[in-house]
C-alpha cells in the first residue's frame, strides 16, 4: 500500500460524506477517490465540491479505485458493498451507518472475514470515553438504579433511537451482563420496571447531537452527557479510523481499538 491512503465515501453527498470530503483534503495522506451516493439521489452525476470528480452510484467500481472505504449511507448500501468488497483492491470498510436490524448486523459481521470492518455508532472521541464511563457505572452499580438514556438530533434524523444512544445501551447492559434486547423500552407507558435500560428521542433545529444517560436510585442520582458542537469532529473521527484500519488483517474492530481504550 502507498503512503497515500485512497478514501472512497459511501453516502458522499449526506451530511457526514461532505464533512468527510472536506476533511480529506487537510489530509496529506489520505486522497479522496470516489464519492458514492444512491441510485436517483438529486446529486448523481454532479460535481463533488471541492474535488475534481462526480458523484457515483457504481459502487463495485468504487470499491477498484481505494484502499478504505468509509461509509455513511444506508443499511442496504453497506451491505452490498461487504458483498462486492471480496474481489476488489479495497480490503477496509470504516461504517457509520445505523439503523441496521439485528439480522444485517449479524450479516455484516459475517461478510467481514474477508476483509477489516470498523463499526461505530460515533466517531467522537468524548464519545467512545462517555461509552466506557456508561459501562463502567452500570457494572459499579446494582439493578435499583435505574438506568434512562436521552438523546436530541436534527429534525431530518431518520433512525431513532439514534445510533449513539443504542451504542451507549449496550455499554449499560453489558456492564450489568444483560442483553439490550431482553431490557430496552423505548415507548414508556405506565411505570417502569426494574432493570429496564429506557431512551427518548426528540427530534429539533439542527442540533448535531447531544446525549445524557442518567442512573438514579432512590436518594440520588448520576449523569453523563456529551453534546457535539461541531460535525467536523465526527468526520476528523472517521478519517482517523480509516488510517488506523488500513492494512489491517480481515476481522471486525470498534473506535475502541483504535483508541487503545
Amino acid at each position: 500500500m502507498s503512503d497515500i491512503i485512497k478514501i472512497g465515501i459511501l453516502g458522499a453527498d449526506g451530511r457526514m460524506g461532505q464533512a468527510l470530503g472536506s476533511v480529506i483534503i487537510g489530509n496529506p495522506n489520505t486522497q479522496l477517490t470516489t464519492a458514492l451516493t444512491a441510485p436517483g439521489s438529486p446529486a448523481l452525476g454532479t460535481a463533488v465540491p471541492e474535488h475534481d470528480m462526480i458523484y457515483s452510484d457504481d459502487i463495485k467500481a468504487g470499491l477498484n479505485s481505494c484502499d478504505v472505504l468509509i461509509d455513511f449511507s444506508a443499511p442496504k448500501a453497506v451491505l452490498t458493498a461487504a458483498a462486492l468488497i471480496a474481489d476488489t483492491p479495497c480490503r477496509a470498510i470504516v461504517s457509520g451507518t445505523t439503523g441496521l436490524s439485528a439480522e444485517q448486523q449479524t450479516e455484516l459481521k459475517t461478510l467481514s472475514k474477508d476483509f477489516a470492518l470498523l463499526r461505530s455508532g460515533n466517531f467522537s472521541l468524548g464519545v467512545n470515553l462517555l461509552e466506557a464511563l456508561v459501562q463502567q457505572a452500570a457494572k459499579a452499580l446494582g439493578e435499583d438504579w435505574d438506568i434512562e438514556i436521552s438523546e436530541m438530533h436534527h429534525r431530518h434524523k431518520v433512525d431513532a433511537p439514534s445510533g449513539t444512544a443504542l451504542m451507549l445501551g449496550e455499554a449499560a447492559a453489558k456492564g450489568r451482563g444483560v442483553k439490550l434486547s431482553d431490557k430496552r423500552v423505548t415507548d414508556r407507558n405506565g411505570k417502569r420496571n426494574p432493570g429496564d435500560i429506557g431512551f427518548t428521542s426528540l427530534r429539533g433545529g439542527d442540533i448535531i447531537g447531544a446525549h445524557e444517560v442518567r442512573l438514579a436510585s432512590d436518594k440520588e442520582m448520576i449523569t453523563l452527557s456529551h453534546n457535539a458542537h461541531d460535525r467536523s469532529l465526527f468526520a476528523e473521527g472517521a478519517l482517523k479510523a480509516a488510517l488506523w484500519l488500513a492494512g489491517k488483517d480481515s476481522g471486525y474492530y470498534s473506535m475502541r481499538d483504535v483508541l487503545g481504550l
